[in-house]
């Protein structure tokens, strides 16, 4: 498939295609605007000129660039930030991968709606709007060490969710998830899509013990065992290892870049929820940012495999976009910086000789 295309950007108003097939998607992918590189330009211009060394701010020097680039707009800002969560269950939960029931992911989703959990309090503390999805929570995913977890149809439905869940055109979209067994369906995925085998992907997750965690190894193992014809296509691994609500988030990543917004990924489960799409379309992720670097151990693995830095590594590992949500800040001190510095002819400061 070929790369996504950078150059002239294409027109956010646009209405966004609803892929009725998995087909759909694929060609939907293969068409992905690209950031404006005439706004990139400005905003490096203006950051050379600013009063301090090149270089001194770091990473949130090329954050505001990145943020520019794909807002296309100088200079950048972040004033109306979404956070979407997207909750399902999954079939091999029943296996024992996780030290929780899947009824948890009900209650946790009444707990976000009812605004106490972590997410939320974030949320309101940054001025985040946030948007839960739930996705048939009693009808979990087909076991996947017997069964593909979803058909064509499901697998497009989850999608088509998370695509409209991008609503409007804020200035970030955090995107996260809530799913009991989910670690197990990103550490299969992850494993399908960059090999390496169940050990080098299977993680505590929600903090099993020794035995829960071999277990969960062998679930994985014999999931790729079974999978192992659809290698290779990236598409079809998310609707075979995937649940719904890794197929919501691969469709918003497909929304925002349609509606060229940035992006900030939580931890494991959702950046390989999104890494389904860089596999498949090579830059289809340069409008993301990964928020965190879970303490998850495929997490770890995950980014490297993709070529992302995280923006910080706190060893958390709760999920539910709230390592996205707590990355926000970070983009605004970025954009205040870059917009509110005098520069060195502002200021009557020599600059550099």
């Amino acid at each position: 498939m070929k790369s996504a295309q950078a150059g002239t950007p294409k027109s956010s108003a646009r209405r966004l295609p609803a892929p009725r097939r998995l087909a759909d998607v694929r060609a939907l992918i293969e068409d992905l605007p690209g950031p404006d590189a005439a706004t990139r330009a400005r905003a490096e211009k203006r950051e050379a000129t600013l009063t301090k060394p090149q270089g001194a701010l770091g990473r949130l020097e090329a954050l505001s660039a990145w943020l520019a680039s794909w807002q296309g707009r100088h200079p950048p800002r972040i004033e109306r930030a979404t956070a979407c969560v997207f909750a399902a269950n999954h079939g091999v939960a029943a296996l024992g991968v996780s030290a929780y029931p899947p009824q948890v992911t009900r209650q946790m989703v009444a707990n976000f709606e009812r605004g106490g959990a972590a997410v939320n309090a974030l949320c309101r503390t940054f001025g985040v709007t946030l948007r839960i999805d739930a996705l048939s929570l009693d009808e979990p995913t087909r076991d996947f060490t017997a069964a593909p977890a979803m058909d064509e149809a499901d697998c497009v439905a989850a999608i088509r969710v998370g695509m409209a869940a991008v609503r409007g055109k804020p200035d970030v979209v955090c995107l996260g998830e809530m799913g009991i067994g989910n670690t197990t369906s990103a550490a299969a995925l992850s494993a399908a899509l960059f090999g390496g085998g169940a050990r080098r992907w299977v993680g505590p997750g929600t903090g099993i013990g020794a035995a829960a965690l071999a277990r969960k190894r062998a679930v994985v193992a014999a999931a790729l065992s079974r999978h192992r014809s659809a290698r290779g296509d990236a598409i079809e691994l998310l609707r075979r290892l995937g649940g719904r609500e890794l197929a919501a988030i691969t469709g918003a990543v497909i929304a925002a870049r349609l509606k060229r917004i940035p992006v900030l990924l939580d931890g494991f489960v959702c950046t390989a929820a999104a890494a389904v799409l860089e596999v498949a379309v090579a830059g289809a992720l340069d409008h993301c940012q990964v928020a965190h670097c879970s303490a998850e151990p495929g997490h770890r693995h995950l980014l490297k495999a993709i070529a992302k830095e995280p923006i910080f590594d706190l060893n958390m590992r709760l999920g539910e976009a709230s390592g996205a949500v707590l990355a926000v800040p970070v983009l605004r001190a970025a954009c205040a910086c870059h917009a509110g510095m005098a520069t060195f002819a502002d200021a009557g400061v020599s600059g550099r000789r």
